[in-house]
């Protein structure tokens, strides 16, 4: 396994590139989080995404492409909407769910007939689909359900050896999944929501994008009930009970308690033995510090993380629902 510490150097990603197109697989950046990708046309590449990960193989993957005139080698019957998304938002945290092409193997798309395509907006990234020339599947680089990278170390941390190259473009700038959206010519549906706004795909379409509709049987990248999940429990509380349950489980349990909130008082917890850790409250400074908050916790060896839930405003959908998951079946 090569760490590339440069990535920006024209030979880290020409060997990179080669990597891919012998059937090997690389971890690269991109604005959301590292992905673990191989050649997305090549199936027995693709199967080693699932080995190495322990992902189940009828959980699809996404497609990094270039650019947004490669939609019609990976996709057909494309609706116009995906190109006017395309316009506005590519390269970026979108992916669009769409009719796969004949050149999509059933190892990319969990047997479906969609398939998520999304063009990263990371020089790394971008510099590697274009020596590379074809599309990457990659989903995030970690092991199946538990946090996200976004840092080349915590790449290494959990993948380590069993990945074939890892190239290293410092921290990802947003911190969560990208935006997942299911077209057709009739409908947008959103199937997660990540790091684009409903709010911004809405004015785009001038429509309302529709967040459940019944019937809509398309599995997704990153949407299972339980995911993104530390090793260490964790469980979401509003301000106003988060102080009790603490006390309770150092009380009760005995636990090492770490609580993640807004404006804790510190002085109050740190008598009862309670480590905290204050969060920004900007939602986009919340999305970039998250993941890597709760991959230092975990390594922390607490008994149970408590975090104080965020607002329940559009604006901060995608933290929620990365929080949901993580703590499902965990409170």
């Amino acid at each position: 396994m090569s760490l590339d510490r440069h990535p920006q150097g024209g030979n880290d990603i020409q060997a990179a590139a080669a990597l891919l197109k012998a059937g090997g697989t690389v971890a690269f950046p991109t604005e959301t989080v590292y992905g673990l990708g191989a050649d997305a046309s090549n199936p027995s590449a693709v199967r080693s995404i699932f080995q190495i990960k322990g992902r189940p193989d009828y959980h699809p993957l996404i497609v990094h492409i270039a650019q947004a005139s490669c939609l019609s080698a990976w996709a057909q019957d494309i609706p116009d909407s995906a190109y006017r998304l395309a316009a506005a938002f590519w390269p970026g945290p979108l992916t669009l769910i769409l009719k796969r092409s004949h050149l999509v193997p059933d190892e990319v798309t969990g047997g479906q007939d969609t398939v998520g395509l999304r063009v990263p907006d990371h020089p790394v990234a971008s510099e590697l689909l274009r020596a590379f020339g074809g599309g990457i599947a990659a989903p995030s680089a970690n092991r199946f359900g538990q946090i996200s990278p976004t840092t080349a170390q915590h790449v290494h941390e959990t993948l380590g050896a069993e990945v074939g190259m890892i190239l290293d473009g410092g921290a990802c700038r947003i911190g969560v999944e990208s935006t997942i959206l299911h077209l057709t010519h009739q409908h947008a549906t959103l199937l997660r929501p990540g790091g684009l706004s409903v709010e911004a795909i809405e004015a785009v379409l001038r429509q309302k994008v529709i967040q459940t509709q019944p019937g809509l049987a398309v599995r997704a990248s990153g949407t299972m009930d339980s995911h993104y999940a530390p090793t260490t429990p964790i469980e979401v509380h509003p301000i106003s009970t988060l102080w009790n349950r603490a006390r309770q489980l150092t009380e009760q349990s005995n636990f090492r308690v770490a609580v993640l909130g807004f404006g804790t008082n510190d002085e109050v917890y740190k008598d009862v033995g309670i480590t905290t850790f204050r969060m920004p409250t900007a939602m986009i400074d919340y999305g970039h510090e998250l993941y890597a908050t709760l991959h230092r916790l975990d390594q922390a060896k607490f008994d149970c993380l408590l975090v104080e839930a965020p607002p329940s405003t559009s604006a901060w959908l995608a933290i929620n629902d990365r929080l949901r998951r993580a703590a499902h079946n965990k409170a």
